[in-house]
């Protein structure tokens, strides 16, 4: 890290909580390209609460949510809070975090001082009311992304978090790949086997948008675990060759059809006849890489806007398109013959659940899933990281942040 703990004076002992901290931060007057909104600053570390836990944080994942953080839309985090009350008028985003147990609050029960742990962006109410007649935490009204939705995230040396948010880090892995991998994991583990019955059988075809990013990265190699066949889209010929060596069966460019956009209205004939001219051709293109023609059971979809028409057109009868996400726009358009004359499902699903996280932290543990790491950062570095993010011009697989770290 470019700035040091000791420069803010004496570090404190393990158990103890410091006064103060480096934090990279977004303001209001700052609002728009990332590569600006971002500043580093010194702040007041965050009172320990009930059941929390203070990390050292050593370093952070870098995610698309902070990249709507930066520009202040969809959702302005900052004024989102003070509408609930919470007096601060910046922004500390880093929703990823792999870090030291500094010091614990009351009725922790778990976690210790020096415990190595990597979090969970997904934060609840374990006393809500619908948690504790049974759902699940992450359908909770009260469930929150931290280091979004919630402030004090991982761009900053400390950070508070509920003690149900961390999991063991695994221990063949640096701090860096350790902080990039949970985010993009669990949520691909949740869309692929959180919504029974439409899990990933072996044999099923999985077409999986995104699939050289953090995200489709993962869902490959959950997908082949499984037993599935993953199909991959990209945007060019290299990150298609990069998911198959992650173990695609192949991949589709996106950039080899034009027909992406909201659907036409179903009244215009020949623009509908248009669309489907160029939705055919791509599950033609599907059936050549799968080499049968089967459509997939179970497309996993967040770009959104341009791409979900045509997954609910592709997907296979009684199959499920499940959506984390719309980074293409938010306007979902569906021809309704093809969802209930064809008995499809969309889905949606967000983040994970404390247990879906454990499960897929093993399979990293166990040498079953790779982080995908393929940049690191200096701290100073944390609006350029979310730049190549919103301009699209990231490398493939997961970032992170070096924040106490060294190199």
């Amino acid at each position: 890290m470019t700035k040091d703990l000791y420069e803010l004076g004496d570090a404190p002992p393990l158990g103890q909580a410091p006064k103060r901290m480096y934090a990279s931060l977004i303001r209001p007057e700052r609002y728009g390209a990332p590569v600006d909104a971002f500043r580093t600053e010194v702040v007041d570390v965050p009172a320990i609460g009930r059941g929390q836990v203070l990390v050292k944080v050593m370093a952070a994942g870098v995610n698309y949510n902070n990249v709507w953080a930066a520009l202040g839309e969809p959702l302005d985090v900052i004024a989102s809070r003070q509408k609930r009350g919470e007096p601060q008028d910046f922004h500390i985003g880093g929703s990823d975090a792999s870090g030291i147990v500094w010091a614990v609050g009351e009725g922790v029960r778990v976690l210790k001082p020096g415990d190595e742990v990597v979090v969970l962006a997904n934060q609840w109410d374990e006393t809500a009311e619908d948690i504790r007649l049974g759902a699940d935490p992450s359908t909770s009204h009260s469930q929150r992304i931290w280091g979004y939705e919630e402030n004090y995230g991982s761009f900053a040396q400390f950070t508070v978090v509920d003690e149900y948010q961390c999991h063991p880090k695994p221990q063949r892995l640096s701090w860096a790949e350790a902080a990039c991998y949970l985010a993009t994991a669990a949520t691909a583990y949740r869309q692929l086997f959180g919504w029974a019955p439409h899990t990933v059988r072996p044999g099923d075809p999985v077409l999986v948008w995104g699939g050289a990013g953090g995200l489709g990265a993962m869902a490959i190699q959950l997908v082949r675990w499984a037993g599935g066949i993953p199909v991959a889209v990209v945007s060019s010929d290299e990150r298609g060759k990069h998911c198959m060596d992650l173990g695609a069966k192949g991949y589709l460019n996106r950039r080899d059809f034009d027909h992406w956009g909201r659907l036409p209205d179903t009244s215009d004939d020949e623009a509908m006849a248009a669309w489907l001219s160029g939705a055919r051709a791509f599950g033609r293109a599907f059936w050549d890489v799968l080499g049968e023609r089967r459509a997939p059971r179970i497309v996993l979809e967040h770009s959104g806007q341009d791409t979900v028409p045509t997954s609910m057109y592709l997907c296979d009868n009684a199959g499920m398109v499940v959506l984390c996400g719309g980074t293409t726009g938010y306007n979902g358009d569906v021809d309704l013959r093809f969802l209930w004359m064809r008995q499809k499902r969309l889905q949606g699903s967000h983040c994970s659940n404390a247990q879906e996280a454990r499960a897929v932290t093993q399979l990293v543990d166990q040498g079953l899933l790779d982080p995908c790491l393929s940049l690191t950062f200096d701290f100073e570095q944390v609006g350029a990281a979310h730049q190549l993010l919103h301009d699209n011009q990231h490398p493939t697989g997961n970032m992170a942040v070096l924040v106490n770290a060294g190199r």
